[in-house]
């Protein structure tokens, strides 16, 4: 089970830094769906991988990274329709 949960780890920490690194290069912008994508999956990763370890603060700041991200994609598919 840890060496799952430490993939789920690893795999939302790159999501979230190619988000972030893909929009700071003009690759994606902050309003593609991959975008928001890339973020709020990689934030549900990483919230995964630090409540099993008790990393409790790390858990707070993804919930907020995860509770930015839907209502930014609920306001895509708005966009798109």
């Amino acid at each position: 089970m840890e060496v799952l949960i430490n993939i789920i780890g690893w795999t939302g920490s790159v999501m979230v830094v190619a988000a972030y690194g893909l929009n700071s290069y003009q690759k994606l912008t902050s309003t593609s769906l991959a975008f928001l994508l890339l973020n709020l999956v990689g934030g549900i990763f990483l919230i995964i991988y630090s409540a099993y370890y008790s990393a409790f603060a790390n858990t707070f700041i993804n919930v907020v990274w995860v509770i930015i991200a839907v209502p930014a994609i609920i306001a895509y598919a708005r966009r798109q329709k």
